[in-house]
């Protein structure tokens, strides 16, 4: 009697960047995002107190874990998912996840990078590492990148649930609406020269969910540039805070559209940063809440999934 052969599975490789687990992790994780550079003292200082005053490590790994967890639940009823969770610059590392992936015998591998809005530089770093691991590995499973997913209608849903509550709780009391501020992590401008498509995708998002929640006053701006005296993209968040600080309004709310977790440019660029630098000039500064494992989230890369499937 012959043996039926084994149901296919399906793997989704979510990728993210990865954070310390610790303040005594942070000198490595430098290293990592440095590419084995060396670095300053005092960045190290700067960066070790930063994460300090969120907790002393970052939370991005367990949120990561959540969403990956959420989402293969999701997908339970659609076929067989196996979903798992790789990091470009910690542990698990994404080579570690290539390891679990071949040990576990996926049969197909989608691969997801936890940035809704595709770059080049950033999440085609992702996209290389899983193709230097699957090559070591000799690894014969066939992999489909999803590249972008900045416009996927449930995305966008996800996004702006988040905002309209936010505009709810922070309702101007002098009758004027805080003005909203969108803003992604910044990259070198040099990108714009290669037609790299960043720019313009998270534009596009962050203009899909003013559109949604049916706003008029809103900017885009970017954050967290790079300590290198080369050129980054803008504009800067804090020229934009001094021109609200200007106007009637004294109040303004952050809608970080190029992230989907909490980690340091949240917790800190953010919510210590930003917020400390407005109220030294007077504006009341909140922020939309991370969409993290958010069901409208998990559902929305579900979609992403499954159309990627098709």
């Amino acid at each position: 009697m012959s043996q039926s052969s084994p149901e296919p599975i399906n793997g989704v490789l979510l990728l993210a960047h990865g954070g310390p687990d610790s303040l005594e992790d942070i000198e490595p994780f430098l290293r990592n995002i440095r590419g084995g550079r060396g670095f300053s003292r005092k960045l190290l200082e700067d960066i070790t107190d930063r994460y300090r005053q969120i907790g002393g490590r970052s939370p991005l790994l367990d949120i990561s874990r959540r969403q990956a967890q959420a989402l293969e639940r999701e997908l339970s009823s659609k076929g067989r998912f196996r979903v798992y969770l790789g990091m470009r610059n910690w542990h698990p590392f994404i080579r570690e996840t290539m390891e679990e992936i071949q040990r576990d015998g996926v049969t197909r591998l989608l691969a997801i990078c936890l940035a809704p809005q595709n770059s080049r530089m950033s999440v085609g770093q992702y996209f290389e590492h899983v193709q230097q691991a699957k090559k070591e590995l000799n690894l014969p499973v066939p992999v489909t990148f999803v590249e972008s997913y900045h416009r996927e209608p449930l995305l966008i849903d996800a996004f702006a649930e988040k905002l309209q509550r936010a505009i709810t709780e922070f309702s101007s009391g002098n009758g004027c609406p805080a003005p909203v501020i969108f803003t992604a992590h910044s990259l070198p401008e040099k990108i714009l020269s290669n037609g790299d498509p960043y720019d313009s995708e998270v534009r596009e998002t962050a203009a899909a969910v003013a559109a949604r929640c049916g706003l008029v006053n809103w900017r885009f701006a970017y954050q967290s540039q790079g300590a290198t005296a080369e050129p980054w993209l803008g504009p800067k968040v804090e020229p934009l805070i001094e021109e609200i600080s200007s106007s009637e309004c004294e109040r303004v709310l952050i809608a970080p559209i190029g992230f989907v977790a909490d980690h340091v440019e949240v917790l800190w660029d953010i919510d210590i940063y930003f917020r400390r630098f407005a109220r030294e000039r007077g504006v009341e500064l909140r922020r939309t809440e991370s969409l993290n494992d958010s069901p409208a989230f998990i559902h929305a890369l579900a979609e992403v999934v499954l159309k990627a499937e098709t």
